[in-house]
Order: C-alpha cells, then structure tokens, then sequence
C-alpha cells in the first residue's frame, strides 16, 4: 500500500504538472523510445550478473512488492525458536538432531511458521547449531566464524540492490542514447523538405527520450534499490540476532540471558522490552508445563540456572 501511495505521488506531480502547463498526453507517449531504454537497461542487467544474482534479484523484487515487514510478531517466533532450540540444548545436543535435519517437519519449528517462512534464515539457525553438535567450540572461534559467514551473505545479499542502483544510474545516459537516435531521423527529416513543425515535433519527441530515462532513474528504479538494501539490512538484523544469541550460549550463559542478547539488536521499531520477553517466556513455559503440572515447569529450572 505504501509503495503505491508513493507511486501514485510521484506519477501525479509529474505528470499533472506538465499537463497542468498545458501539455498533452500524445507528446510524451513515445513507446519505441521507451523500447529502447527499457530493453538497453534490461539487457545490461543480463549481461552485467549471473544467473544466481538474477534469481534473488526477481525474489528481493516480490518482497519489495509485497512489502513483508519483521513486525513484533515476527520477532517474538524468532527469539522464542531459538529460547527453545537453546532449552533443548542444554539436555546435549543430539537432542536437536531430530529438529535441525527436518525443521520443515519438526513439531517444534512448526510451532513459528515465519521462520519456515524465510528459507535463508532457517538454514542460518539449523547450520550453526549442527556446527555446535560436531565438536567442542569456543564463543571466540564461533564469533569469528559467524562474522565471516554473516559478512559474505550480506555481500551476495547485496548485489542485487547494486545492480538495480547502477542500471538506474545508466538510465539517463540510455536516454540520451534514445535522444540521439531521435534527432538523427529528424536531421533526416530536414533533407526530405519536413517543415519547421513537424521538424519541431520530431525534436520534442527525441526529447521525450531524456525524460523517461532520468524518470526512470530517480522516480523509480533508485528508489526500488533503496528498498531492497532495507530489506537486506532487516535479514541481516535478524542473523546477527541470532548470531549473538549462539555466542552468548556458547560462552555458558543461560539461555534467557543469550536470548535478551539477540533482543538488544532488534530494529528499534519492533524491539521488545525486556518484561514482554520475559512475558512471552512465562507464556510458552506455561502452556508446556500444562499437561505435566505436577513436576514443575521448565521456567523453573530456567531461574535456577541464572542464579
């Protein structure tokens, strides 16, 4: 909804504007100039990327359209996922091999259908947690490890975004490129005995050429880059959450202090306070202690090993 507010906006300052001066809809209707730079444009992102950047390109794409949003719900599966995963851990952990090979298919990763939702994220969790199973590690060397993981997925991440802000940067050069192309015929034109209007129509239509190239640049495609890196961004946001999350456990805190940990680096706007995690982790503890009241709950046993 707000990406087409804003297209609406822009749509209808421009182009109101230039009727409002008195222009009329056939001068700017020129689609083999907008063939021209939209096809120039297309085919350099083609041959400027590879196949992979171009497949995450049109994913990144629905996403901006769609306009997904990490909202607070999105934040409470998470940190709760990993509470979880980090209580089964501390029985050992083989007791996550049952979830982590087949988290599409484990009870408990079904329980928060936005993490299934977001494959790159659930292969980020599920990965470092079977790296945890396979030997000893320290907090510093599963640091380094994380970082450098994290750094290379955000630079992939972010080739996407690059590659629609350089096309976008290209845009006005195509349209002068369709510019030139138009004053050509009308040069043309001069020889064949055209006259002075039609000659001058023939140059207001090369013209057109330039607009729609810097409008394509500014009122579009730069924006749509701008989006993308947003969204790249909040995946990363939640990574490093998640990251903190597993450094903290591996240094031998309990899992509420590394699960408030990763909740420090949640975006501002969605950010729980410390009183509803802990809400959230009354209520998950409460309704799994239910149908065994008798032997104490979970969060129980939590509070103990803080102390």
């Amino acid at each position: 909804m707000q990406i087409l507010l804003g297209i609406m906006i822009v749509l209808g300052s421009v182009f109101g504007g230039f009727f409002m001066m008195g222009g009329s809809f056939h001068q700017i209707w020129q689609p083999i100039e907008l063939i021209v730079i939209a096809g120039a444009g297309i085919g350099a992102l083609i041959i400027g990327n590879p196949k992979h950047v171009l497949s995450e390109m049109g994913k990144q794409l629905q996403k901006v359209v769609k306009r997904k949003k990490y909202d607070s719900e999105f934040q409470r599966q998470l940190l709760l996922l990993m509470y979880e995963l980090l209580q089964l851990a501390g029985g050992g952990l083989k007791a996550l091999d049952a979830h982590v090979e087949a988290p599409k298919d484990s009870p408990l990763f079904q329980r928060y259908p936005q993490i299934l939702e977001e494959p790159k994220l659930l292969a980020f969790i599920v990965d470092n947690f079977r790296l945890m199973a396979m030997g000893k590690i320290n907090a510093h060397e599963l640091e380094g490890v994380l970082e450098q993981e994290l750094e290379a997925i955000h630079e992939e991440m972010n080739q996407p975004a690059k590659s629609i802000g350089k096309i976008g940067e290209a845009m006005p050069g195509f349209g002068i490129l369709a510019a030139v192309l138009g004053i050509v015929i009308t040069m043309s034109t001069v020889s064949e005995g055209a006259t002075s209007g039609e000659i001058a129509e023939h140059v207001g239509a090369a013209m057109v050429g330039t607009f729609i190239g810097i409008f394509l640049c500014y009122g579009l495609l730069d924006p749509i880059a701008n989006v993308m890196k947003q969204l790249v961004n909040q995946e990363a946001s939640n990574k490093e959450c998640v990251k903190v999350v597993l450094v903290t456990h591996v240094a031998g805190k309990p899992p509420l202090l590394a699960i408030d940990s990763g909740r420090r680096l949640v975006a501002l706007n969605v950010k729980p306070s410390f009183a509803q995690l802990e809400r959230w982790i009354n209520e998950l503890e409460g309704r799994d202690s239910e149908p065994d009241a008798g032997s104490g709950s979970r969060r129980g046993g939590g509070r103990a090993k803080a102390a």
